[in-house]
This record gives structure tokens, sequence and C-alpha cells, in this order.
């Protein structure tokens, strides 16, 4: 491990991180600033830490750190900040030294830029696995655990089923887990390499495949993005389908989930009737858009194409076949006591570790955590028609179920009111290069949680730099935590409550 240096850990704090700092024009429509030096930026990791706001976002590029920040420690900016720090020699003050959410973030800037965090409590690599040089993949040194009668259970990265691979070790006493280790990085597709120097077009097709659950989520950030730099505004038809193509996705995504946890607690009954809905939901969906998954259908400016001229009804008659025998589902799992032993105080998560960890979604929602970001940073259409954010306190499986449960009721009221306030018109604005260097960051309502997309377009519109941060950054770390004191054989229903992207995560 690195030791802590004067420049990191040890750096004099400055009372206010911004003060002195130069704000970037380019970059909108939250503000970029350049911190001033090294103390400042520390300052910043120390106020994190000591929960004064939230980590966004940690990324880098060739010559810099940028810390995406929001609460009280960017006060008086309303929303988010961007703190940068430049890096000419390649080393900066470690973030997680302070705030330990932001230490796999650091370990992800080693591997894909070569910056060091100075005084960074976990130096190893978290992407590269050693074979990125051209050599063999080299044994990943586990942290140490000791104790009498433990064992370890490795599981993975091949996994039984179409599962997407990551590695778990678990070290048990007897079935008891005491300790849960993740190594991820195994789907790393090099995404922010490919992106730059890209299209706008081509840009956009590989935001939206990130991660394929959540393409339309990805696709809208990454529109926000270029928009907010370029100074776009999409045609009002537009917003209004975004909205409908996002709930939609989530019904999706929440109608498998629930299914999915239900069958790893044996109720197979659960994963055929969600299944069945699903299927409806993705079927309509092709009809509507022309693809299942709805991919490629948001590019910046608005749509690529407006839905099927039958789309709408085709929607409405779904919402309503849908609707009732959701219910009945609900009920049957409600009434199901062996259903609900398995669930319920199953994989709990503390609230304040869904706070330090700003954790979005069902993960936070259900431990707790007030926050969405169509509401908490609105935008088209939920600034007109916000949505109503599901709330649970107990952090459990059973509380990650009802948080989607509420969800899917709420995503059904929402597509129908947006449809009811769609009217005729185009479905794109015009996009045109803006000749200069431009900066866009957004943030969007995945059904995971919050995606963030930021964006530094080229003077000729193509694009120079793109990050891109998926929720399950800041929960796969929280599923180590839910597994503690649980069962060996209940890590699938908890890992499943998750249900946090590797793809997503491993970029």
């Amino acid at each position: 491990m690195t030791a802590p240096t004067a420049s990191s850990a040890e750096a004099t704090p400055a009372a206010d991180p911004f003060a002195g700092a130069a704000r970037v024009a380019a970059h909108r429509p939250w503000p970029r600033f350049v911190l001033r030096d090294a103390a400042a930026w520390t300052a910043l990791a120390l106020a994190l830490g000591r929960g004064e706001g939230d980590l966004v976002a940690l990324f880098a590029d060739a010559d810099a750190v940028h810390m995406a920040v929001r609460g009280a420690v960017v006060a008086p900016v309303s929303g988010v900040a961007v703190a940068s720090l430049q890096v000419p020699d390649g080393r900066f003050p470690s973030v997680g030294a302070h705030h330990p959410p932001a230490i796999r973030l650091e370990r992800t800037i080693r591997d894909l830029y070569g910056h060091a965090p100075e005084g960074a409590p976990d130096d190893r690599p978290w992407l590269d696995h050693g074979v990125w040089a051209g050599g063999a993949a080299t044994l990943y040194p586990f942290l140490p655990v000791t104790g009498e009668g433990l064992h370890q259970i490795p599981v993975g990265p091949v996994h039984a089923g179409i599962i997407e691979p990551g590695h778990f070790r678990f070290t048990a006493n007897g079935e008891a887990v005491v300790r849960l280790e993740q190594r991820l990085g195994y789907v790393h597709k090099g995404v922010e390499a490919l992106a730059a120097g890209a299209s706008l077009e081509r840009a956009a097709k590989l935001a939206g495949r990130v991660s394929g659950d959540s393409t339309v989520a990805y696709a809208l950030a990454f529109a926000r993005a270029v928009e907010a730099a370029l100074g776009i505004e999409p045609p009002p038809r537009a917003h209004m389908l975004r909205g409908v193509l996002a709930e939609l996705e989530r019904l999706a995504n929440h109608l498998g989930d629930i299914g999915a946890v239900c069958n790893d607690a044996a109720f197979a009954l659960m994963l055929t009737q969600c299944g069945l809905l699903r299927e409806e939901v993705l079927r309509t969906a092709d009809a509507a858009t022309g693809h299942r998954l709805m991919m490629d259908m948001i590019v910046p400016g608005g749509l690529a194409r407006d839905i099927a001229a039958d789309g709408t009804e085709r929607i409405r008659v779904l919402l309503s076949r849908l609707e009732p025998r959701f219910a009945r589902i609900v009920e049957l799992y409600d009434t199901t006591p062996s259903l609900l032993d398995r669930t319920v105080t199953t994989g709990t998560v503390k609230p304040a570790d869904v706070r330090r960890f700003a954790a979005g979604g069902h993960v936070g929602r259900a431990a707790g955590r007030d926050f969405d970001t169509r509401r908490d940073h609105a935008y088209p259409p939920y600034d007109r028609i916000p949505p109503i954010v599901a709330l649970r306190e107990a952090g459990d499986v059973d509380a990650r179920l009802w948080v989607r449960i509420d969800e899917v009721g709420d995503s059904i009221r929402l597509i129908r009111a947006f449809l009811d306030e769609l009217r005729a018109g185009p479905v794109k604005a015009e996009v045109m290069p803006a000749g200069e260097v431009r900066e866009g960051i957004a943030i969007v309502e995945a059904f995971r949680g919050d995606v963030v997309v930021w964006v530094r377009l080229a003077a000729d519109g193509t694009v120079s730099r793109l990050h891109l941060r998926d929720a399950s950054w800041f929960q796969w770390p929280l599923l180590e935590v839910a597994i503690d004191g649980n069962i060996v054989a209940d890590f699938p229903i908890i890992n499943k409550s998750f249900n946090c992207s590797y793809s997503g995560h491993d970029l």
C-alpha cells in the first residue's frame, strides 16, 4: 500500500475548496472549476468525508482529474459542480483516503490514465487484470482475512446461466459470510477510448451500449450532455416521447428483476408471470420503435425517428393489460409466507451506508435515501410531470422489491400522463458544431439509479472526451456489506435484489 504523503492526507486543507478557482466558461449546464492547487482538492475530499456532499463522479483525462460533487460542499452553486485539478506530474491527492466511495474510481483512473492517487488506501489495479501490456494475467491480491474456523469460497468469474462475468471471494465461518470481496473488470470494452474522436452519431451508439438494459437512459444522458454543451433544445414532442421510452425501459427491467429475485427464492411462478409481462412490454416497444430495447432511438437533438403511427395506442393497450395482472402478482408476493421468509431482513444495507456512498435507485431508496434525479435534478418531461418517489426504510431484499413494485405503478401513471400531453410536431432539432470546444454534463435516472455522462466536444463537433458513470459504481461496494452475517446460500437472492451492472461498471 502507498503511504500518505504531504501532498495528500497531510496537505493543509483550504477553508473553501473553490476559493480562487477559475471557472470554465464552456461548461454547461452546471459549472466546472479548475482548482488552484492540490490543497483545495484535498479540502474538497475532506468535506465529502465529513458528509457535506455527495461524490457524483471521479474521472480523468490526459492532464487532469475531475471530481463532480453536489450538496452543501458546492454551495452556493445550485445542483452539481465539477472540480478539476491539473496533474502535470501524473499525481494527485487521494480522495479515497478521506471518502471511501472514491477508492475504486481512483484505481480505475490509475489503470486508464496512469495518474497516481497519492495516499490512496488501496493501490491494487481494478480494471487492468495484468494483460493490457501484453503479459499474462496476474494473481489478484485479495485482502487477507484471519480467524479460527474460516474458509474461502471462490465463485466466478464464469457463472451458471447467461450472466456477465465477475469474481466473488467469500470468507465464511460455516455457512455465515464474514467477508465478501469482489473482483470485476472482466467486460472492460474501452468505451471511453473508442469514443475519442468519434462523431456524435457513433458516440451516441457507444453510449447506448455501455449497459444494454439501460440503453434508453444512457442515450438520454449522452444526448442531454451534448445538448447542454451546444445549447440545443429538443422539440416538445421529443421530450414527451423520451419520457415514455425511459419509463417503458424501467417497467421492463423492474418486472424482470421482481420475477428473478423471487425465482432465487425457489418461487418460479413469479418468474414466469413477471416474465410474461416483461415480454409484452418488450414486444410493444418493438412495435412502437422498431427495437425491443428501444436502442438508438434517442439522439442529440431529440429522437432519431418518431414512434409508429399506432405506437401510442399500442402502449395504452399494454398498460391497461399490465396493470390488473401486475396487481395480482403483487398480492401473491405479499401473501406467500415462505417467500417473505427469504426476503424480509435478508441482505440489509444501513441508511448511513447508502448516504455515504450516495447510492441511487432501488438500493438507496430502499434504505431511506430520498433521492431521484427525475425530481431532484428535474429534466423534461419530469419537470412538468414529476415522479412519485418510492421510499422504504428497511434496506433489505424485501424493501428493494417494494421500491420496484411501487415504481412499476408510478411508471404506468407517468407513461399515461406523458401520452396525454403528447402533441404532433417534429421530434428532432438541428445539431450543429459550435466552432469551439464545448463541455456538457447530464444526470439521468435509469432503472438502477443515476447515470452520469460528461462530454467534451471539439470545435468540429466530434467527441474529444467522454465519461460515463453507471449507478452500479456506488452500489457494488454495498453488496459486500449487505451479505455480511447472511448465509452463503442467500447470496444469489441478495445479489439479484441489487442487480448491479457488470458492463456498465467495467466500461
